[in-house]
């Protein structure tokens, strides 16, 4: 019975010691002290397309190219692993079976040893081939990446999801003077002018809780105390959970396109100017010549003292009136900073831009109305910039009404806006064409007749002043132009 009893476990073992071995992933040889082979997985035979019979009972070297062996001291190791008793630290190998690319495995040496005696060495390979390529393609994505974000001629950089700033490209640091080690950790808008920190502090917040994409234009401050205007977009950074975990802002300089925009807001005026050249010509001219005719009147020593007061006082009103109308053309005319917003009463903006287009109007057969509040409404604006978007307005009203028209401007006031209606009866704007008006370059009028940039021009300085401009049209009855601007 004793004998059956030992033999049984040991045949269980040995079964259950050759299942383990062919269903572990891993490559795994069982070696003497001779360094001879005395058991290999199928995984090993696979791998190396061996066979059992020129594997087992072979010399190490004669199943490894001693060059393996040599440059990877395997045969000391294992001699140590006999030795110490002690495992082996993990290291990686590159082996390459006849006819079989080259693969990388991740080896260790382990002793297996029996009541305290190392009887045999046991060699396991990971096949870590797979891993390495996936590993090096994502370090050769992110050396892309950092290389495309270095390369950006825009500003980029990530901050946290409270905006203190993470990293910092080169542009961002050659725009600004300062390198990364100096802003890191710092909120980005500590960088941004005093009055603007509060609308950057309010961007984030707004992020963090709706967790989506927004655009904004910052003045960035410089090491040098120079500020920048800079256009912003800023995408939330999302975990595996859909979390905001930071946030990336790319930056653009604005300096050149300010400049070019100030060249075009000043030929938009020159265009106007022209435009309006018949109707001021008459408006001048009519003083002018009541003035030459007063005058006449006192070069003749027999007319009455009373005369001769009433010829002084209409020389002193044409005089006058030809002064305020050359004055409105130099305020028009001449250019101006963006960036000078100040309050402004936007009532008497609009009689002031009326009374320079309502000669023109008149000379084309045009009834223009009016229909203001006797009180000032103050906005912070840049007026001149604000006059402009007027002035093109109703010069296209003007324009389109050839034949002569009636053209209404009247104002509202509701909650913290005024809104200003600008209707004509003139040709109407057809529904294909009422969503392109106001894309740059676009235009109905006749060849050399516009450029196609006032009405864009105009969109783009309502929003800048936090406004909303729109248009309704029926073709063939007439437009209506909405602006909406906030109040103080």
């Amino acid at each position: 019975m004793a004998k059956i009893y030992n033999k049984e476990p040991s045949e269980s073992y040995e079964k259950l010691y050759a299942m383990l071995l062919e269903t572990i992933p891993s490559s795994v040889l069982l070696i003497d002290r001779d360094m001879r082979i005395v058991s290999v997985n199928r995984n090993f035979l696979e791998k190396s397309r061996r066979t059992i019979s020129n594997t087992t009972g072979h010399l190490l070297k004669e199943v490894f190219p001693p060059v393996i062996l040599d440059h990877m001291d395997i045969t000391q190791r294992i001699h140590q692993v006999f030795e110490k008793n002690q495992a082996t630290r993990g290291e990686r190998m590159t082996y390459r079976a006849p006819g079989v690319a080259m693969r990388i495995y991740y080896y260790r040496i382990l002793p297996f040893s029996r009541e305290g005696i190392v009887e045999n060495a046991i060699l396991l390979m990971d096949d870590v081939t797979e891993q390495v390529r996936l590993g090096e393609e994502v370090r050769r994505i992110e050396r892309h990446l950092v290389s495309v974000v270095e390369s950006a001629s825009d500003i980029v950089l990530s901050t946290d999801i409270e905006g203190r700033i993470w990293t910092w490209n080169a542009a961002a640091m050659k725009l600004s003077g300062y390198p990364l080690h100096e802003v890191k950790e710092h909120f980005l808008f500590e960088y941004c002018t005093a009055d603007q920190q509060k609308d950057v502090k309010r961007l984030f917040t707004d992020m963090k809780r709706e967790k989506k994409s927004k655009m904004a234009e910052w003045d960035l401050i410089t090491k040098h105390g120079d500020s920048i205007p800079v256009s912003w977009v800023l995408s939330p950074m999302k975990d595996d959970s859909l979390q905001a975990v930071g946030i990336v802002a790319v930056g653009r300089d604005l300096t050149e396109r300010r400049k070019f925009e100030a060249q075009l807001f000043q030929s938009q005026k020159l265009a106007a100017l022209g435009v309006m050249g018949g109707g001021i010509a008459h408006e001048i001219r009519n003083p002018l010549a009541i003035c030459s005719s007063a005058a006449q009147f006192l070069m003749d020593d027999t007319i009455t003292q009373e005369f001769r007061e009433e010829c002084a006082e209409k020389i002193q009103t044409g005089i006058k009136r030809a002064s305020i109308i050359i004055e409105n053309l130099l305020r028009f005319a001449r250019p101006s900073e963006k960036s000078k917003i100040e309050q402004v009463d936007f009532i008497l903006l609009l009689k002031e831009t009326v009374n320079l287009v309502k000669n023109q109007a008149r000379i084309q057969k045009i009834d223009m109305t009016s229909h203001f509040p006797k009180k000032p409404v103050l906005i912070n604006a840049n007026g001149s910039l604000l006059q402009q978007v007027f002035m093109n307005l109703f010069l296209n009203a003007i324009n389109a009404m050839p034949g002569g028209g009636m053209l209404s401007i009247s104002t509202e006031i509701m909650a913290n806006e005024v809104t200003v209606r600008i209707a004509d009866t003139g040709r109407g704007i057809s529904k294909l064409e009422i969503d392109k008006i106001f894309d740059p370059f676009y235009t109905t009028s006749p060849v050399g007749k516009g450029t196609g940039l006032g009405l864009s021009i105009s969109y783009s300085i309502v929003k800048e002043h936090m406004g909303n401009i729109e248009a309704e049209s029926i073709e063939g009855k007439g437009t209506t132009f909405i602006v909406k601007l906030p109040i103080l």
